[in-house]
């Protein structure tokens, strides 16, 4: 569960979590799981509940915020691949 909430958290990928958690791709498998039987969207209500009782949430005045768009990979295409060296004449070298 940790590991879940760390990625949740602080959006890194699920293969690039620390290796304390185990393995990403076991704890994605779960995180699916999670999703499938509705868990994220039970705790969401039980909270809401929660915070209502406690505080009270003014229903009638809500804000939401949020961006869906995708980020700009670079600008308009030219034909050209910038990845692969004029000087090489498009070979890949090898480098460690």
């Amino acid at each position: 569960m940790t590991g879940i909430l760390y990625v949740l958290r602080t959006g890194c990928q699920w293969k690039a979590m620390p290796q304390e958690f185990g393995s990403g791709s076991a704890i994605h498998a779960y995180f699916q799981e999670w999703v499938r039987r509705g868990l994220f969207r039970k705790l969401w209500r039980a909270a809401l509940e929660e915070y209502d009782d406690l505080k009270g949430i003014d229903w009638e005045w809500q804000s939401l915020d949020g961006a869906m768009t995708k980020a700009p990979l670079g600008g308009e295409k030219d034909g050209e691949e910038p990845h692969r060296s004029r000087e090489t004449g498009g070979q890949t070298l090898g480098a460690d």
